[in-house]
């Protein structure tokens, strides 16, 4: 029995799935082909029949876990459960976030790495900021839009960094007082605009 063009696409599908969050987890550099394809129930030599190098399975990789906040924001469009900039925050500064990297955010876990990767990868990355700072922006209006852009930067920012630290200290304690310090911040700022202070 051959092998059908929608099995291909969905052993494909499958490769790219696990990639994604085993980068997320071990870092692009601590997983390997060999790993990826045992985990898929493949042979390394299978590998090239999806993909022509290792830059290409990162690329597709990485920008299948981008998209998350717009899913949500779509879902809710649709009538999921409602999206706010506070919840957002709270969702995305929580423990069980930084615990599990593999179903988070590409960019906390993997923004340095994918600095050093191929143009590619980076121009995807590039372009996934722009839709999040958008998103953002969006969410927190203000009188022009470059003081809305500027404000989604910060708070874009704020958030992977936060993440990014609590992941990275060995202090449980510390590791909480991060997420929530910046989370509360980043609240406060937003109500202390709309009680007409200046943020």
């Amino acid at each position: 029995m051959g092998y059908s063009k929608a099995q291909k696409a969905r052993t494909h599908k499958r490769i790219v799935a696990i990639a994604s969050k085993r980068f997320r987890e071990k870092g692009l550099a601590g997983f390997g082909i060999a790993e990826l394809m045992k985990e898929a129930g493949l042979t390394v030599g299978g590998f090239y029949k999806h993909f022509d190098s290792r830059d290409d399975l990162v690329a597709e990789a990485i920008n299948s876990a981008f998209g998350g906040w717009k899913r949500r924001v779509d879902a809710a469009k649709s009538g999921g459960l409602p999206v706010s900039y506070e919840t957002l925050i709270d969702d995305y500064l929580n423990e069980a976030h930084r615990d599990n990297p593999g179903t988070g955010c590409a960019f906390s876990a993997l923004a340095p790495e994918i600095a050093r990767s191929d143009k590619r990868t980076r121009a995807l990355t590039s372009e996934q900021v722009r839709n999040d700072l958008e998103l953002i922006a969006a969410m927190r209006p203000a009188k022009d839009k470059r003081t809305a852009r500027s404000r989604a930067i910060l708070i874009f920012s704020a958030l992977v960094g936060a993440m990014a630290l609590a992941r990275a200290v060995s202090d449980e304690t510390l590791s909480r007082e991060i997420l929530k310090t910046v989370g509360e911040l980043l609240k406060n700022s937003a109500s202390g605009r709309q009680q007409g202070k200046r943020v």
